[in-house]
């Protein structure tokens, strides 16, 4: 992949910052003459202390409701892996990204907290902050009070100008390893960066029709998914009934039944893993996928911690927006040209 030493520069800095002794290759970066960098908005005078600001109000809804930590996880993947960090998810409109069959256990509330954020911004520094942004920065401080380390967040993206379900192509729950993996590799990440990234499942909940097939019908042969640790399928069996009931919404079951509703960021994900708990069959296979680094998460911590921040930066970079590409919304759920508070 072609590197961009502007970008570059920043994403070893942040290794250095984080004490990582070696650099992957670098993601998708954005046009050499307007990059990413810290401090964006501190530097350009237009709101320097955004990320006090955000980091403030993050931790005011964290406070209240700690599972935000794993829907802006959720958000900027969301996001990110669909057209680039460029906040599109966060467009409204009957056929946006947020209203594709895959993005359905969103929910309104985490929507709600962006424009929390961003009405804040906007009275601060009017006019200066994009959304794609501020979806990066809450995310890092949602995970810093879960227990990841607050890691530098490059700035300097702008906003998007269209949404569309139809791009919403992530691969299912169920799916290979190698359809995965070669689904990260499109996007801009390598089999590191998914394996890292997928430990964000040490939190937060999934809808039973997502496990299903593990449960009852595992590759159409009647039966269970036979790697999985009996004593989870008991569990998870008692939670997920075969069929919902009519009337009924699909039940939710926690990603990581050690974590609960504790929403931690540990390495206890890769402890599952290797014996066999996870409840996902893609998160199973990150096992087969790569052994050895489930083995280095699961017994290093630290070391965990310290790459999640590189991948997530990473992720954070993917075919941004910067210089007069795209816009910085007044509100985060619509364009400019169609914005109604604005004539």
């Amino acid at each position: 992949m072609e590197r961009g030493g502007a970008l570059l520069f920043s994403l070893l800095a942040l290794a250095m910052s984080l004490h990582i002794g070696y650099l992957r290759a670098a993601v998708t970066l954005p046009p050499e003459d307007r990059p990413l960098t810290r401090h964006f908005y501190k530097k350009l005078n237009t709101c320097a202390n955004v990320e006090a600001f955000v980091k403030h109000q993050v931790t005011l809804f964290w406070n209240q409701d700690k599972s935000i930590t794993a829907k802006l996880f959720k958000l900027l993947y969301a996001d990110c892996m669909v057209n680039g960090c460029d906040g599109s998810i966060l467009l409204d409109g009957r056929y946006a990204e947020k209203n594709a069959p895959q993005n359905s256990g969103l929910g309104e509330r985490i929507f709600e907290i962006i424009d929390k954020i961003k009405t804040v911004l906007e009275i601060r520094c009017p006019g200066a902050v994009s959304c794609a942004d501020i979806l990066n920065l809450a995310a890092r401080d949602a995970a810093h009070l879960a227990g990841a380390p607050s890691y530098p967040v490059f700035l300097g993206r702008r906003d998007g100008l269209e949404s569309n379900a139809a791009w919403v192509d992530y691969p299912s729950p169920s799916s290979s390893w190698d359809t995965v993996v070669t689904y990260a590799n499109s996007k801009g990440l390598d089999e590191q960066d998914l394996v890292t990234l997928l430990g964000a499942h040490t939190m937060g909940r999934t809808h039973c029709q997502f496990i299903r097939d593990r449960l009852y019908n595992f590759k159409n042969t009647g039966k269970p998914d036979p790697r999985m640790k009996k004593s989870l399928l008991k569990d998870l069996r008692q939670q997920c009934p075969p069929n919902t009931p009519k009337g009924k919404e699909d039940p939710l079951v926690y990603l990581n039944p050690e974590n609960g509703p504790g929403y931690k960021f540990t390495n206890s994900y890769y402890k599952r893993v290797e014996s066999y708990q996870a409840v996902l069959g893609v998160d199973q296979q990150v096992l087969w996928g790569n052994h050895s680094l489930v083995d280095a998460y699961a017994k290093y911590f630290e070391q965990f911690r310290r790459e999640f921040a590189l991948s997530i930066s990473r992720m954070g970079g993917l075919r941004v927006l910067t210089g007069k590409n795209g816009e910085i919304r007044r509100n985060c759920r619509f364009t400019n040209g169609n914005n109604p508070s604005i004539k």
